[in-house]
């Protein structure tokens, strides 16, 4: 059994910025064995009162839109800026066996060899929305290791994705050049959260189609989005080139500005009370489902009561009920 780590040796090796200590505090939050999520909380506690702070950014974007190729563009470009920047990148699991590929690092070669940088693949874990749940803690981690801008890179486009706007401070979409059909494949929720509308690929033969999508999602987002942390000309659509690198400047300058106006403004620290509400009641539900997944009597008690309610025999509300006043009595017995 590997020694337990020092937190406190951890603790100083991340704020000093060590990418190997950030790596390993990273797969401590990870691991979901009940002594090293002890020590994940020890750490984490430990690192909060360090009170750092990065611009945390979402980005999601239909596969082959090229999220891989945008962000080794624009997290190049940062770092050349002097800024140093930390790219989650979560990796689609298998709802089979729980593997994932991780190939982030192999498909960001040149930004994962940038000592400004630090890539980190994340396994999604079958997670609602392909936001590994730990995720969270790899950006508190991130931010207490003192990078300036933290990338948070989402699995794909879907209604469930608003979920990464709850650990973000901007989200960013990116969108293909496409017909006026392509609009309609967007859910309206990720429509709703977008604060930036990137349009990629805006280069040589593209260039006409990207111009036209990037007409139709700025009328879009004129019509149904209208909210009070939104300053003037937000939110917006641009179009980009990864690979020629067009509009990469311009759109962080938007990104920088939008998120310089939410801090004057107040909506920087509200949202960011907010989303730590929603962790800490993330953290209270998940807890709880471990409680059941630990307890032997009330896995047997699952067991039984599902059986019924897929045989008919019980309706979910009184079974998951009844599952829930044994929780709260301490204890799942097996049912006389």
């Amino acid at each position: 059994m590997a020694p337990k780590v020092d937190q406190a040796e951890l603790a100083k090796r991340v704020l000093n910025g060590e990418r190997r200590a950030l790596a390993r505090a990273i797969t401590l939050v990870e691991s979901a064995r009940a002594d090293h999520r002890a020590e994940a909380t020890e750490l984490l506690a430990m690192l909060a009162k360090a009170r750092r702070e990065a611009l945390r950014i979402g980005l999601s974007g239909t596969p082959g839109v090229g999220k891989s190729t945008f962000i080794e563009a624009f997290g190049t470009m940062l770092t050349a800026k002097g800024l140093r920047v930390a790219v989650l990148a979560v990796d689609p699991s298998s709802t089979r066996t729980g593997g994932s590929i991780l190939g982030d690092k192999t498909r960001m070669e040149r930004l994962s060899r940038d000592p400004n940088a630090f890539i980190r693949p994340s396994p999604s874990q079958t997670e609602l929305g392909g936001v590994a749940r730990r995720t969270r803690d790899a950006v508190a981690l991130c931010e207490a290791a003192g990078f300036d801008v933290v990338l948070i890179e989402t699995v794909g486009v879907g209604q469930s994705e608003t979920l990464v706007a709850e650990m973000s401070d901007l989200f960013v979409l990116l969108i293909a050049p496409a017909g006026g059909d392509e609009l309609q494949g967007v859910k309206r929720g990720i429509m709703e959260i977008a604060d930036l509308i990137l349009v990629n690929k805006a280069d040589g033969d593209l260039k006409p189609a990207a111009t036209r999508t990037c007409a139709d999602y700025t009328q879009a987002l004129r019509l149904m989005r209208a909210r009070d942390d939104d300053p003037e000309g937000f939110p917006k659509a641009m179009m980009v080139s990864a690979l020629s690198e067009m509009g990469l400047a311009e759109a962080w300058d938007e990104m920088f500005a939008l998120g310089e106006w939410r801090k004057q403004s107040g909506h920087w620290s509200r949202r960011r009370a907010a989303q730590a509400r929603g962790w800490f009641e993330e953290e209270v539900r998940q807890g709880l489902i471990a409680r059941l997944t630990a307890d032997a009597g009330l896995r047997v008690a699952m067991a039984e009561l599902g059986g019924e309610v897929a045989a008919g025999r019980a309706a979910p509300g009184a079974a998951a009920k009844e599952i829930l006043a044994r929780l709260q009595a301490g204890s799942g017995p097996e049912r006389e």
